[in-house]
């Protein structure tokens, strides 16, 4: 049958030895190309199998409508007739979908510019169309299609979208709820009918997979609550005459409540019985829940993944009596084989060398698998802040069942800048700047940092290095040489210039996972330079110490690091304390203490919780006069959003301009979520925030009731020249001194 398809396309010729291959009717397609798919060659003698053969050959190719081959004497000749290609693919009338969305969609079934034309592809992309629409609700959509030849064999494809209305779920009802309300079931799921807030949620869109998940939802639920039995008998969905509207029905069983009679471990315990049972959430009467019973299991396999068994198994089989409503459960353990680290492979880190990430490993090669250790590495390594993902898995190793390997894979992130040029802040006016920053430099994890930053309010110029294992142990050791310029007159806070110089030496040194303290020396000269009508506190500082000090100040620091990211957190703590003093040698004698607590907790899957608390004193020793150029400010983007940059706290008479204070106190609290129309994408938050603080004079007592509050929007984003983070703040509760500013912004994030 083979050889009757290919008859026609072959002329009927003796076999013959071919001197030479001759291709006619190509236009596009390369002489060699078709030389490359033909089974023939020069100096083959030619059969009419080996014929058939050619012929099937290059009509699986998929290029040519036709193929014939003939005999011109010894010379065979191969006659083809191609498929036209696609010249151009045009698309009008969407709007819900970029063109460049619905193109890679067609590209991904076969149907794209230069590619082969078939016709059967048209039908093809249709559908791939109609299916990226209806994921969206559109469920009315139509998609009309054009071929039109052109020159040199091409075909131009012409695709017209009627997108219709979009369809919006105007009905959920409840069948067979008894013990529980439609209201109270609707508060489980996340599909609804249109509200206020779901132009943003775009829960009033139906998706099948959206369905599924409120399903599952449903279940949890239940089985929360003891309905051991619930189970959902039918789902309907029905789309409106109009193709507008949806209206979904769910069925369900209830069935009865049950409670825990009773526990029994069973399998290989390891002696631990008693540790499992203290892990068990679930006690004798309680209403079963399955999110107790799962996150006991989960406990009792982490705990054998700490010893050593990484592939444990914690199955539990109820036994149900419902004469009673009760429910034992037999917890059956299977630790499996113990296994130990055989290697650990690092991949995806193309910059950064592999030393950097492993001495940040917790579980080493050659050891006993520990399920905690593993995500102690994950941690510290994502704590590094070179890496967008960082993800662990185990791998079983073949033929070796007492052996895994953990496979490290990363993405990672761009850890430098360069830049060069001239920017706007809402504080500074124009800024000329000029840096060069690597965290992670030359793929060493060490971090060096030269900048310029000029600008009508500040100046600074600086030159940090950091070597984070300057030691094997983790200590760390860094070098600074600064110099800072403030000037007052440019936000109105008096008739001064303060510049400080310095070189500094630090080293940190940890001595948990977490934690880590930092002792160190500096050198710093501070100069102050007064205008015609400086504020009077600034008068008495020249006056007493002249118009340079110089200061050696000690530093001791710690800081505890609980994030489960460093760049973008939303779980944990960070906390940290600062302490720096004078020593007796120079004629500036003070101390400042400082100290920070941040606190992240996720809320749901993508919105978090952030809270921040900042306390900070300074004071000088023996009744000498404080430093004011040490004193701290309150107002701006970093700590009193809504209010101008240090404009908050005591303020100088008779000019009535800010002066900061000797004490600090600052509250804030943001509620993060992902960027409406970003598809979750973590770079790019948005966040709303309320904010309190003040500064205080030596001689006020901290009164919360004088603390500024302000609450507004913004949005942070690790753009490609850095993190931005803008906000707009509106002030709650201010004094009529004080100087509001609504639209700020910021290169850098945190609170």
């Amino acid at each position: 049958m083979a050889l009757l398809l290919v008859a026609g396309p072959v002329r009927a010729f003796d076999p013959f030895v071919v001197r030479d291959i001759r291709i006619e009717g190509i236009q596009r397609i390369e002489p060699g190309t078709v030389f490359g798919y033909l089974p023939v060659r020069a100096g083959e003698r030619l059969t009419e199998q080996k014929a058939a053969d050619a012929v099937r050959a290059l009509f699986a190719t998929g290029f040519f409508k036709d193929v014939r081959l003939e005999a011109d004497g010894d010379v065979l000749v191969v006659i083809v007739e191609e498929r036209p290609a696609i010249g151009s693919i045009g698309l009008a009338g969407n709007k819900e979908f970029a063109d460049d969305v619905l193109l890679k969609g067609l590209r991904d079934i076969g149907l794209a510019q230069s590619r082969v034309y078939d016709r059967a592809l048209i039908d093809r992309a249709e559908q791939e169309i109609k299916r990226q629409y209806l994921a969206r609700g559109f469920y009315g959509v139509a998609v009309t299609t054009t071929v039109a030849p052109q020159e040199r064999n091409r075909v131009a494809i012409a695709m017209s979208i009627d997108e219709g209305p979009k369809a919006r779920i105007r009905s959920i009802r409840f069948i067979g709820n008894k013990a529980f309300s439609e209201d109270d079931l609707l508060d489980e799921i996340r599909l609804s009918t249109p509200t206020w807030y779901t132009w943003y949620t775009k829960n009033d869109q139906y998706a099948r997979e959206k369905l599924a998940a409120d399903l599952e939802s449903l279940r949890s639920f239940y089985l929360n609550r003891g309905y051991l039995e619930f189970t959902i008998t039918s789902t309907q969905v029905a789309i409106g005459a109009e193709r507008d509207s949806i209206h979904i029905t769910i069925a369900v069983d209830e069935g009865e409540q049950f409670r825990v009679g009773g526990v029994a471990f069973g399998g290989e315990l390891l002696g631990r019985e008693e540790d499992f049972r203290r892990l068990l959430q679930l006690r004798e009467g309680d209403l079963f829940s399955g999110e107790k019973l799962q996150a006991s299991t989960k406990a009792m396999a982490d705990l054998l993944g700490e010893l050593g068994y990484a592939f444990a198994s914690v199955a539990v089989q109820p036994q149900l009596d419902r004469d009673k409503r009760e429910a034992r459960f037999d917890v059956l353990v299977d630790p499996g084989r113990r296994v130990y680290v055989r290697r650990i492979n690092i991949s995806g880190n193309s910059r950064t060398r592999d030393e950097v990430i492993r001495r940040e490993l917790r579980q080493y090669e050659g050891g006993w698998f520990d399920g905690a250790k593993v995500a102690l590495s994950r941690g510290r390594v994502d704590r590094l802040g070179y890496f967008e993902s960082v993800l662990i898995d185990t791998e079983p190793v073949a033929d070796a069942p007492d052996q895994v390997d953990l496979n490290v894979r990363l993405v990672e992130r761009p850890t430098g800048n360069v830049l060069l040029g001239v920017g706007f802040s809402s504080s500074e006016k124009i800024v000329l700047s000029a840096s060069i920053s690597q965290n992670n430099f030359l793929g060493t994890g060490k971090a060096l940092t030269a900048s310029l930053n000029t600008s009508n309010l500040y100046q600074t110029y600086a030159i940090s290095y950091t070597d984070p294992y300057f030691t094997i142990n983790g200590v760390s050791r860094t070098f600074d040489i600064y110099s800072r310029t403030f000037n007052a007159a440019e936000l109105d806070l008096g008739d001064y210039r303060t510049r400080a110089s310095g070189i500094g030496l630090r080293f940190g040194v940890p001595y948990t996972e977490f934690d880590r303290v930092s002792f160190g020396l500096s050198y710093e000269r501070n100069d102050v330079s007064l205008g015609d009508n400086p504020p009077s506190r600034f008068v008495e500082l020249v006056d007493a110490y002249g118009k340079s000090a110089d200061a050696v100040l000690g530093v001791l620091g710690w800081t505890r690091d609980r994030r489960d990211s460093a760049l973008l957190p939303t779980e944990g703590t960070r906390q940290s304390a600062r302490f720096e003093v004078t020593l007796p040698v120079t004629e500036l004698r003070y101390w400042r203490a400082t100290y920070e607590h941040q606190w992240y907790r996720p809320l749901t899957r993508t919105v978090t919780l952030a809270l921040n608390g900042e306390f900070g004193v300074g004071r000088s020793f023996g009744g000498e006069l404080y430093p004011v150029f040490k004193n701290f400010y309150a107002g701006g983007i970093g700590s009193v959003r809504g209010f101008e940059t240090s404009s908050l706290g005591p303020r100088d008479t008779p000019d009535n301009v800010p002066i900061g204070g000797q004490t600090r106190l600052i509250g804030n609290a943001e509620l993060l979520f992902p960027l409406p129309g970003t598809g979750g994408d973590r770079s790019i938050r948005a966040f709303v925030f309320l904010d309190a603080g003040n500064v205080y004079t030596r001689e006020d007592r901290v009164e919360l009731s004088e603390l500024r509050l302000a609450s507004g929007v913004g949005l942070t984003w690790f753009s490609p020249v850095g993190p931005l983070k803008f906000s707009y703040g509106i002030p709650l509760r201010k004094e009529p001194e004080d100087r509001a500013q609504r639209f700020q912004f910021q290169i850098g994030t945190g609170f």
